[in-house]
C-alpha cells in the first residue's frame, strides 16, 4: 500500500514550478518599462516622421529616376570624350562607374529603410495586441497561483488523511 500511494513526481516540482513563476514575474517587469518607453519615444517621433516620410520618398523618386538611367550613364561614361559622353575626363571615369555602383547600394538600402517607416502606422496595432497579451499573461498567472494554493491545500489534506 505504501508503494501505491507514493507519489511519482518529486517534492522539489512544486518549488520549481513556482520558481518559474517568480521568473515568469521578473520578465514580465523587466519587459513593461520597455514597452511604456518605446510607446513614449513613438508618440514623440510621430510628429516628425511624416515630414522626414515625405523627404526620404522625394530622394527615393529623384534616385530611382537616376537608376533608370544608370545603363545610359554607364554607356556615356565608357566611352571617350565626344558629345556623346559627360564631360569628364577618361581617369575619372572609373571613379564615376564606383560612384554609381555605390549609389546603387544606397537605394537598395534607402528601400528598405522606407519600407520599415512604411510600417510605422501598424506600430499601435501591434501596441495593442502586446496590451492583449499582457493582460492575458496576467490573468493566467492569477489562476496559476489559485492553482498552486488548492494543490498545496490538497497536499496538506493528503498528508492529514494518510498521518490519521
Amino acid at each position: 500500500t505504501l508503494d501505491l500511494t507514493c507519489r511519482r513526481t518529486p517534492c522539489f516540482a512544486k518549488f520549481s514550478e513556482m520558481e518559474e513563476m517568480v521568473n515568469m514575474e521578473a520578465e514580465i517587469n523587466e519587459v513593461q518599462p520597455l514597452l511604456l518607453s518605446v510607446m513614449i519615444s513613438s508618440t514623440l517621433q510621430f510628429s516628425f516622421i511624416g515630414k522626414k516620410c515625405e523627404i526620404l520618398q522625394d530622394m527615393n523618386r529623384h534616385l530611382e529616376a537616376i537608376l533608370k538611367e544608370k545603363r545610359a550613364l554607364r554607356k556615356r561614361l565608357i566611352k571617350h570624350k565626344c558629345q556623346e559622353s559627360l564631360p569628364i575626363e577618361a581617369t575619372f571615369h572609373k571613379c564615376i562607374v564606383e560612384l554609381l555602383t555605390e549609389a546603387v547600394t544606397f537605394i537598395e538600402k534607402l528601400e528598405s529603410h522606407l519600407q520599415s517607416i512604411r510600417s510605422i502606422p501598424q506600430i499601435p496595432h501591434m501596441m495593442n495586441n502586446m496590451d492583449i497579451t499582457l493582460s492575458k499573461t496576467e490573468v493566467l498567472m492569477i489562476e496559476l497561483e489559485e492553482l498552486t494554493e488548492q494543490i498545496l491545500k490538497w497536499e496538506e489534506l493528503q498528508k492529514e488523511a494518510y498521518s490519521n
